[in-house]
């Protein structure tokens, strides 16, 4: 067997032990004292024994469920609380195989995976924990919006109509569905535009079409959250098996 040569690229290796387990530690302990005073400091948000005779309103999960509670606003159940979070996470887990930049396999920095960081930060922000926060923050009585510095007034909560984005522009519910395949040609357009680019032509059409594919999933979920708070817009193509 022939000795391997060293990579004159690659940076002077360090060992794990004890540079690396050192940090790790030194971070454990730091957070550990951070959630121990945390913790004798304040108090934890419990609120009264169960009643079944008073529902609080609005009866919200556990923070790390908030953001499926708050994707059912938006679409349907089996939408917001199956397909999209599956989509989220074989998404980001096939992030390095859709990615096969040779540079910086090992160390993940900004400057040599600027595209998977950058999706990676997207998703996990933009998707899970923007909806946490609004969940926790920014939803009410009768799970209605409210600024953090507005107070939970049953009186003022609003009634809203919501209608779909069909009978906002007054055509077919068909319409809705030209729509949602409209907004995914985006990619393929996108392609026939900039066929030619070295980045296209790395990927591939197996894996340019799955990374158009979650990457417009992935726009798609503000552009339906945004249509939804601005305009009331339910769904954007309604069907008797499904509601997008």
């Amino acid at each position: 067997m022939t000795e391997r040569q060293p990579d004159e690229t690659l940076p002077d290796a360090v060992t794990t032990w004890p540079y690396l387990v050192r940090i790790e530690l030194l971070a454990t302990l730091a957070a550990m004292v951070l959630l121990t005073a945390w913790s004798i400091l304040i108090d934890a948000p419990l609120e009264e024994a169960a009643d079944p005779n008073r529902t609080p309103d609005p009866s919200k999960a556990p923070w790390y469920f908030l953001g499926l509670q708050e994707l059912l606003v938006y679409f349907d159940p089996w939408i917001a609380g199956v397909m999209v979070p599956l989509l989220i996470i074989f998404g980001l887990l096939a992030i390095p195989y859709l990615d096969r930049n040779p540079h910086g396999a090992g160390y993940y920095t900004l400057r040599e995976r600027p595209f998977a960081i950058s999706v990676f930060l997207s998703g996990f922000i933009g998707l899970w924990i923007v909806p946490i926060v609004i969940g926790v923050f920014c939803r009410g009585p009768g799970w209605n919006w409210y600024w953090p510095w507005e107070p939970w007034d049953i009186a003022k909560t609003p009634h809203l109509t919501n209608i779909n984005l069909t009978d906002l522009l007054g055509i077919s519910d068909g319409m809705g569905g030209v729509l949602v395949l409209a907004w995914y040609a985006l990619g393929p357009l996108f392609w026939l535009w900039q066929r030619r680019s070295p980045a296209i032509q790395r990927l591939g059409g197996a894996r340019y079409a799955i990374t158009a594919f979650l990457l417009l999933t992935m726009a798609a979920i503000p552009v339906k959250m945004a249509l939804r708070l601005l305009l009331n817009v339910k769904y954007v193509w309604v069907t008797p098996w499904f509601n997008v």
